[in-house]
């Protein structure tokens, strides 16, 4: 008998194969807040925040960002259920503009898929 495949865990592992590391805060209690995931690459920061498997953020800013729990300059951002916004997240392009070379801003074309369109 094989397992059966949870499409939560397999884009979670998606996730960590693409280098994303995982935290889980908790309140004063021991209680796990919300299931955070975070990866730095190509002059971005890429950050996963799990609270319920409905209210789920995915946020791409640059790499700079003092806190990057509440950044000041969102590159992208979606929010929802988990599948949708994990997939999201997946569907991004790995390598960026450089932000040296380039101005512009991420413009969503359709459900999952972004462009860069320099200004």
């Amino acid at each position: 008998m094989t397992a059966q495949s949870d499409p939560i865990s397999d884009r979670l592992v998606e996730l960590i194969d693409r280098g994303f590391q995982f935290l889980h805060p908790t309140n004063a209690e021991g209680q796990v807040q919300a299931v955070v995931g975070v990866r730095v690459h190509s002059q971005v920061i890429d950050l996963v925040q799990i609270h319920a498997e409905d209210d789920v953020t995915a946020t791409r800013m640059p790499v700079g960002e003092q806190d990057i729990m509440e950044p000041r300059t969102v590159l992208w951002q979606t929010h929802g259920e988990v599948t949708g916004v994990l997939d999201a997240m997946l569907a991004l392009p790995e390598e960026t503009p450089d932000s040296a070379e380039s101005r512009g801003c991420w413009v969503p074309v359709r459900p999952g898929d972004t462009r860069f369109i320099r200004s």
